[in-house]
């Protein structure tokens, strides 16, 4: 029997970005799933199995907290990453993303990118 691939969803509303995801996670073994937007992201959800999403914190329309929220209606089963070009203190000072929530701030290496996706999928 052989181990599914973790499969996780990537959601920005810069293609680049998503480009980026996916050519650093789909080498380190991971199943990507891109979505430019919140619509799109919860029509995926509902199609696939999903292990974690990767959003941006704000996007035109819905952020990534409100996204992943709209998410967990549809299931709960999946783990959430935000990223976003603020820092850190910025994000958590303003209220957008709690202290305790799973964030990298852009730019990221590959190698971090890497190292934080596989520790938030392993808690």
């Amino acid at each position: 029997m052989t181990a599914t691939k973790p499969r996780i969803l990537c959601v920005d509303d810069e293609s680049e970005i998503l480009k980026f995801l996916e050519a650093v996670l789909v080498p380190k073994g991971y199943e990507v799933i891109k979505a430019e937007n919140g619509e799109e992201a919860l029509e995926k959800l509902k199609e696939e199995r999903v292990d974690l999403v990767i959003s941006d914190v704000r996007m035109p329309q819905m952020g990534g907290p409100q996204l992943v929220d709209q998410l967990r209606q549809v299931r709960q089963d999946f783990k959430a990453l935000y990223i976003s070009g603020y820092t850190d203190n910025s994000i958590t000072h303003r209220g957008v993303l709690e202290k305790a929530m799973n964030y990298i701030q852009k730019p990221f290496t590959v190698d971090g990118l890497a190292r934080k996706v596989r520790e938030v999928l392993d808690k």
